[in-house]
């Protein structure tokens, strides 16, 4: 019998306009009245931070803002806004934004009470304590890191993608406000969903999964998969955002007590060298990284491709699965995601770096199915010419 446990003690608040009641949530919380807010230039842009700032400084809070971050964070960003942290003698972290400004704003809630860098908590030479609290909320549908204890960082210096993972990294608060992503473009609605539908998928069926996550990310693909192309094409359908954020935030508590694997490896090696968006590097692999795992596990992705309604009941196991792998491409391919080869940057020479940053990645051990560097050759090699 599987011995497992399951640790989430995140408060969520979920509900339109949610996000304006965040200055009487955090009163009632009383978890400090100077706040670090951390948010990323576009977000600022599109008026999103605004009326969440002015409604924190009316409710008596002292508000810094800090957007020096890019869409995959560096290091060296992390330690910009934890010296701005202590500097502004900030006691708690608002991230308002995806999830460049979500782990940004737990890196700089860690780093900025303890010093150190994101590589000596990364690598295991830092302990993972005294962490000021963090507050999320999220404006797109996508990384779920308002629930998990993960912050992805890239080192400036080697591109590559370090994974701070720790139970004290969970935000204390998620506040989810649908209408927050009402403005998100059709590109990062479609790359930011399908990052969430590789959640729910790798939380479900890699190696280190458990019945409960299971349940959150049976769920979360069902919402997704239905809700995402509506979402995309009508950016203002209520029902729609609603669902995706819920269907994210599902997923992020299915993969946020289990694990991803494979697709996230290749996908944030991928990132760490050209900066591709995450979601993006994502859906080019998952029809690939599918096809290899589910020759370990028929009767476990023929289940994933019941749950998303690519395949029924009545099919066996082996049809399934290949409906699930033609479904799941079909899918992206009414996203516009684009191919592997038509990426920024993308080049086979470089294939052999993205193996050996894919094979370092601490979530390669959990994929479902024994991958090695030769196994990601192959599977870069096939989306490359697909």
């Amino acid at each position: 019998m599987q011995a497992y446990s399951y640790f989430c003690p995140t408060r969520i608040e979920m509900g339109t306009g949610k996000s304006l009641e965040l200055p009487a949530i955090l009163q009632s919380l009383g978890l400090g009245s100077s706040i670090l807010l951390v948010s990323d230039p576009g977000v600022i842009r599109a008026g999103l931070v605004a009326p969440i700032q002015s409604a924190l400084e009316a409710g008596g809070f002292s508000v810094t803002l800090f957007d020096a971050l890019s869409q995959n964070p560096r290091d060296t960003e992390c330690l910009a806004g934890a010296a701005l942290f202590r500097e502004t003698s900030a006691e708690l972290v608002v991230a308002v934004g995806g999830g460049s400004a979500m782990d940004t704003g737990k890196a700089i809630a860690l780093i900025g009470k303890n010093g150190g860098t994101p590589a000596e908590y990364a690598d295991g030479h830092l302990p993972y304590h005294n962490i000021a609290p963090i507050v999320c909320v999220p404006t797109t549908a996508g990384t779920g890191s308002e629930v998990t204890r993960s912050a992805v960082i890239t080192e400036a210096a080697t591109h590559r993608k370090m994974t701070l993972k720790h139970a004290a990294l969970r935000p204390t608060l998620a506040v989810l406000d649908p209408a927050l992503t009402y403005s998100v473009p059709p590109a990062v609605t479609a790359a930011t969903g399908v990052d969430a539908l590789v959640h729910a998928i790798e939380g479900y069926t890699c190696r280190v999964t458990h019945p409960i996550s299971q349940a959150f990310g049976a769920q979360a693909m069902r919402k997704i998969v239905t809700a995402l192309p509506m979402a995309y094409q009508d950016g203002h359908d209520e029902q729609a955002r609603y669902e995706m954020l819920e269907g994210s935030l599902l997923a992020g508590l299915c993969f946020g007590s289990a694990d991803v694997a494979a697709v996230h490896c290749l996908a944030e090696a991928l990132g760490g060298l050209y900066d591709t968006p995450h979601g993006v590097a994502n859906a080019v692999f998952l029809p690939h990284v599918l096809r290899f795992n589910a020759q370990e596990d028929t009767t476990l992705h023929a289940r994933l491709a019941r749950y998303m309604n690519f395949a029924s009941d009545a099919d066996p196991d082996e049809l399934a699965c290949e409906k699930l792998i033609a479904g799941i491409e079909t899918w992206t391919a009414q996203l516009n995601i684009p191919k592997l080869r038509d990426l920024p940057g993308v080049r086979e020479e470089d294939f052999s770096r993205i193996v050996e940053l894919s094979v370092r990645n601490g979530s390669t051990p959990s994929n479902v199915r024994t991958v090695t560097a030769e196994d990601y050759l192959r599977i870069l090699q096939e989306a490359y010419r697909a």
